[in-house]
């Protein structure tokens, strides 16, 4: 495994950051609210489909550590959750 060089991590810093020289994670984080079952269930909707976006499956209930495979009363779910009625 190759780790990164330094530099990238300076490469990579904002240029308004400059209380550190480098920078690891990304800035993108966008809180909301979350008003009522319907927008959290586009919200569960949306975390579910990420591997599915990345390429890594083809259908949520495929990612092992999903809570997709719960709702979808799959064996082998690795966690246990309290599901959202009627998801």
């Amino acid at each position: 495994m190759t780790l990164p060089r330094l530099h990238q991590f300076d490469y990579c810093r904002k240029a308004y950051k400059n209380r550190s020289r480098y920078q690891v994670w990304q800035e993108v984080s966008h809180p909301q609210l979350i008003q009522g079952d319907a927008m959290l269930r586009q919200k569960i909707t949306y975390i579910h489909n990420n591997p599915v976006r990345r390429g890594y499956v083809d259908i949520p209930e495929h990612w092992r550590y999903s809570s997709a495979r719960n709702y979808e009363s799959l064996d082998g779910a690795v966690m246990e959750i309290d599901a959202l009625m009627g998801l």
